[in-house]
């Protein structure tokens, strides 16, 4: 075999044998789940002007809307105040599953579900972040971004231990049971033709629930070996496929962000970041805001290195250091924003995009730290004996989870 094949065979084997990235894609996970479920507990006692029937933007102006634009929304299946409590509930726990990553590839779904409904039933209150959440809500479909750091991985660990020390590990009865509901309630939104907006997002509800399915009738069978393997090669590829995209995702929002900053004549003068420092909706600290702004040559400075990383960032993913240097500048320029201007949830979602490119070692050094942070705690409780690991602990930090 010559080298190209080689290396050809190679790539292949790597993309399906595997879903590259477990920590990375989990930390995707987390940061999105986490900044939506933050985000929908903030607004809650603001709910119905947000997203409520009888809010500014009306039920009937948002149904107009979506007819124009074929945008998916659930909430617009009904105008009853009733179905709008029900669901911004089912957001809210939706996300929180997420978070935790239990049942994690139906959470995704309902996750999914829930970020489209409600920012699509008032597409007029949101900013780049709520932009970047409705994407990456979309993509964490495909991945498998439960296999670390998720009560998902703990459970598979727990039972690899059991099946290691003989014991009889019992059947999975609330995978099957949640199968059943959702797809009854899927059905039966179906039939009564409330999926009237466009095929997209029916039809991969629909394919998601049949893999589920699927996929458990495989797993129940010990002889079909072959099937199974088809089906992890299938996830695998998906998985890969939709990291990728994020990846390219990201990179896409700063070079064109960086592009657009270039041609504005504020950002070629150096004087860009002054102005919204100045606006009562971008000053929660005014002083702060002051104290930065005094200084012409430190708005300068800001305003230039902002657009010099932003479009430097795609052409250094392929030196590790340097991306390494821009992912910290960053971070922290959006942990600044997120202080200075009251940005926190476009900054939580732009610093989870970022987190996609954190290399493994420095994000397995993360979780080892969490988890001895949640040891000792645990012992600080009382329910462990200083020193001592129970064999589900030990298999649960084999597979990198913590809590």
């Amino acid at each position: 075999m010559n080298r190209p094949s080689l290396m050809l065979s190679r790539g292949v084997a790597r993309v399906t044998e595997a879903a590259l990235g477990p920590y990375q894609s989990a930390v995707v996970r987390i940061g999105f789940a986490g900044t939506w479920l933050l985000f929908l507990l903030r607004e809650f006692p603001h709910r119905q002007e947000l997203y409520g029937p009888s809010g500014p933007w009306g039920w009937n102006l948002a149904r107009q809307l979506t007819a124009d634009n074929h945008a998916f929304t659930a909430l617009l299946w009904s105008d009853g105040q009733l179905w709008f409590e029900c669901f911004y509930t089912l957001a809210v726990l939706a996300s929180a599953a997420l978070l935790l990553g239990w049942r994690t590839r139906t959470a995704s779904v309902l996750f999914m579900v829930g970020v489209l409904s409600l920012q699509n039933r008032s597409v007029f209150v949101g900013d780049g972040g709520d932009n970047v959440l409705h994407l990456m809500a979309f993509y964490l479909v495909f991945t498998r971004c439960g296999q670390v750091w998720s009560l998902d991985a703990r459970r598979a660990a727990q039972e690899e231990a059991a099946r290691a020390r003989g014991e009889r590990v019992p059947a999975d009865r609330v995978g099957p049971v949640l199968w059943a509901v959702l797809g009854a309630a899927l059905g039966t939104v179906t039939l009564t033709g409330r999926f009237d907006n466009g095929w997209l997002v029916p039809a991969l509800l629909w394919t998601v629930w049949a893999g589920l399915g699927l996929w458990w009738a495989v797993g129940r069978r010990a002889a079909w070996e072959q099937p199974r393997i088809l089906l992890d090669v299938v996830a695998n590829i998906l998985h890969n496929g939709a990291l990728v995209v994020i990846m390219a995702e990201a990179c896409l929002i700063y070079a064109t962000a960086g592009w657009y900053k270039i041609q504005g004549s504020r950002w070629q003068d150096g004087t860009a970041v002054y102005y919204p420092l100045h606006l009562d909706y971008f000053s929660p600290w005014p002083a702060l805001a002051d104290l930065m702004s005094s200084s012409g040559t430190i708005m300068m400075i800001v305003a230039y290195g902002t657009v010099m990383v932003q479009i430097a960032f795609p052409f250094t993913l392929l030196n590790r250091r340097a991306k390494n240097i821009l992912l910290v500048l960053m971070m922290t320029e959006h942990a600044v924003i997120a202080v200075v201007l009251g940005l926190p949830f476009f900054s939580l979602a732009m610093i989870t995009a970022d987190a996609v490119f954190l290399p493994t070692s420095f994000l397995r050094r993360l979780g080892d730290l969490a988890a001895r942070a949640r040891g000792r705690l645990a012992r600080r409780a009382g329910r462990t004996v200083p020193g001592q690991r129970s064999p589900e602990e030990s298999a649960a930090d084999r597979v990198g989870f913590t809590a």
